[in-house]
């Protein structure tokens, strides 16, 4: 057994995927340890492991939890509580993200692969679609009106996209102060300075951060505009697909929301799964989710032509 970066226990049999698969590039495995499904059921595992077991013996995430054929899988990842990492998805391939614990929050931002000044931009998926969370249906448009990725399947039902990410002052002072100097890998992160960290490995900074996506949280408004954070809103198990319909860079934190009132520092660990999934047809459910969408495919398209 070897212990990498944030105190996780790994197999030293099971490949960690750094470095090139085939038609990806990944980058930033920092304070990250990755795990396969194939491998969860032996013994001497981190209890990690065993939650994955359990998870697939017994389907918490309920009668939609779909299973990913072999042929169609490329890599899986367990991104612990905490961590960061940034690597890019193809045009027709979908990631799987899946709450190992119940509780996870995963932040995330999205650009283009090939031009990373269009990104993700949150004003313009909300208000094309007419919603102030997404779900399944709903796509992720750039602030060039092309569709960066789609959510083709969801069993959370609610995605925050209005709250944007902790800090290292919302942190210190919810938390208190643990620094690596004092704690090493225990220490308390905050989800911009783990996308800072990220987005430097690929040219990008400060002023490439824009309104993210919470995956697994729900923040709802009442009459008055109040903001309410939805606890235990995501189950042990749920997931949601991400089918991507541009090639895209993505960057993700699986720090805890900002509104998450838990006095704890207490971040969830996070399941990624990347398989082939192919573009979506002239059926498709996302495409024909609203009419904008369909008008924001097409522009995706003539890149593709």
């Amino acid at each position: 057994m070897t212990r990498l970066h944030g105190g996780i226990k790994a197999r030293e049999d099971v490949p960690s995927f750094i470095g090139t698969l085939p038609g990806y590039f990944i980058s930033g495995v920092e304070q990250c340890h990755f795990y396969s499904f194939q491998q969860v059921n032996l013994p001497d595992h981190h209890d990690l492991d065993t939650k994955i077991a359990s998870m697939i013996i017994q389907n918490k995430g309920g009668a939609m939890n779909k299973s990913i054929s072999k042929q169609n899988m490329i890599w899986e990842e367990t991104i612990p509580g905490g961590a960061h990492w940034s690597f890019v998805m193809k045009r027709g391939t979908a990631l799987r993200i899946t709450d190992i614990e119940g509780g996870a929050n995963l932040s995330a931002l999205l650009y283009n692969r090939e031009e990373k000044m269009e990104r993700y931009n949150m004003a313009d998926t909300l208000k094309a679609q007419h919603t102030a969370h997404l779900t399944k249906g709903f796509v992720c448009y750039s602030d060039m009106g092309r569709v960066l990725a789609s959510i083709i399947e969801d069993s959370c039902g609610w995605h925050d996209t209005i709250c944007g990410m902790s800090n290292a002052a919302l942190v210190e002072k919810k938390y208190g102060k643990a620094e690596y100097q004092q704690h090493r890998n225990a220490m308390h992160r905050n989800a911009r300075d783990s996308f800072l960290i990220e987005l430097g490995k690929w040219g990008l900074g400060k002023r490439d951060i824009v309104p993210n996506i919470n995956f697994f949280s729900k923040v709802s408004a009442d009459e008055s505009g109040n903001l309410h954070y939805a606890s235990n809103h995501s189950r042990a198990g749920a997931f949601v697909d991400v089918r991507f319909d541009m090639d895209v860079l993505i960057v993700v934190s699986a720090c805890q929301h900002p509104l998450d009132p838990n006095p704890q520092y207490a971040p969830k660990p996070v399941q990624l799964q990347a398989w082939r999934c192919g573009t979506a047809e002239e059926n498709d459910y996302c495409r024909n989710f609203r009419p904008e969408n369909a008008r924001g495919f097409h522009n995706t398209e003539l890149l593709y032509r």
